[in-house]
């Protein structure tokens, strides 16, 4: 585990560097809750985790949709009955199923495991995404978490500065990212995501895999990045928890410094 220094006015978030397995929803589950209560116990009020993180990201169309369940399905209700044991938020990933679609989709659920907020990916990469998914038509989800504003985007999504950049104009402070970068795309959490979090001003928690699935090879690099492009905590590899306190006044510091989102033209850019 891994500790950054703590400022004021600050949240305390842990994200789950985890280790791809072959798929096992009920080891997985109980992983997360041993980590849940780690986290917890670290004084943790959030605990992110990788995309797709209770079934497993590269698994192929076929297994993914046998797996694909509703998000008021046996596997949502496990991660809110672990959320409300060990008393912390949690944001899951998991195969979504509505109206006979499969998203890639993202959950958070608050300390007593109330749904706060469902996010299905909208960029979707590669035949690895098209040929298993349907794309999320809902661009910025958010929600108020312990009365901050939290939006959910997933891996590829912040690979689109107006993805990110929709959520800084909506009034986001903590944009969580469960991701599955695989080798040798290593350079996405060590340059282009500390530039998403400075252009955009907002604190950005980037959540990885480590360990290979199938033919990929995950490059773990999970990071919280501040408003200002600093790491303020990650871990290149092996797994476990990256904790982090984000000094929340650092966002309004950043944006009246830099003034990025006042000085935009977006009739120019059309």
């Amino acid at each position: 585990m891994e500790f950054a220094a703590k400022g004021t006015h600050s949240m305390r978030i842990a994200c789950w560097q985890a280790t791809a397995r072959r798929t096992d929803v009920p080891a997985t589950l109980l992983a997360l809750s041993e980590r849940a209560r780690e986290a917890a116990d670290a004084g943790a009020s959030l605990l992110v985790t990788p995309e797709m993180s209770l079934t497993g990201y590269h698994l192929g169309a076929r297994r993914l949709r046998q797996l694909a369940e509703p998000v008021d399905g046996p596997m949502c209700e496990a991660v809110s009955e672990i959320a409300a044991s060990a008393g912390i938020a949690i944001v899951h990933g998991w195969p979504e199923l509505s109206a006979g679609e499969v998203y890639n989709s993202a959950r958070l659920v608050d300390s007593s495991g109330s749904a706060l907020a469902t996010y299905r990916k909208a960029h979707l990469f590669g035949d690895i995404d098209r040929n298993a998914f349907s794309a999320g038509n809902t661009g910025v989800v958010r929600a108020e978490l312990d009365g901050v504003p939290v939006g959910i985007i997933i891996c590829y999504d912040v690979e689109f500065p107006e993805s990110v950049r929709a959520h800084a104009l909506a009034g986001t402070r903590l944009l969580l990212v469960p991701t599955a970068l695989m080798s040798p795309w290593d350079f996405v959490a060590q340059t282009l995501v500390p530039a998403r979090a400075f252009e955009s001003q907002l604190f950005l928690a980037y959540t990885n895999w480590v360990g290979s699935e199938r033919e990929l090879s995950y490059c773990g690099r999970t990071r919280v990045v501040g408003p200002d492009g600093v790491v303020v905590a990650g871990r290149d590899s092996g797994e476990g928890l990256v904790v982090a306190d984000l000094d929340l006044s650092l966002v309004d510091k950043a944006r009246a410094e830099t003034t990025y989102l006042t000085d935009r033209r977006p009739e120019l850019y059309s």
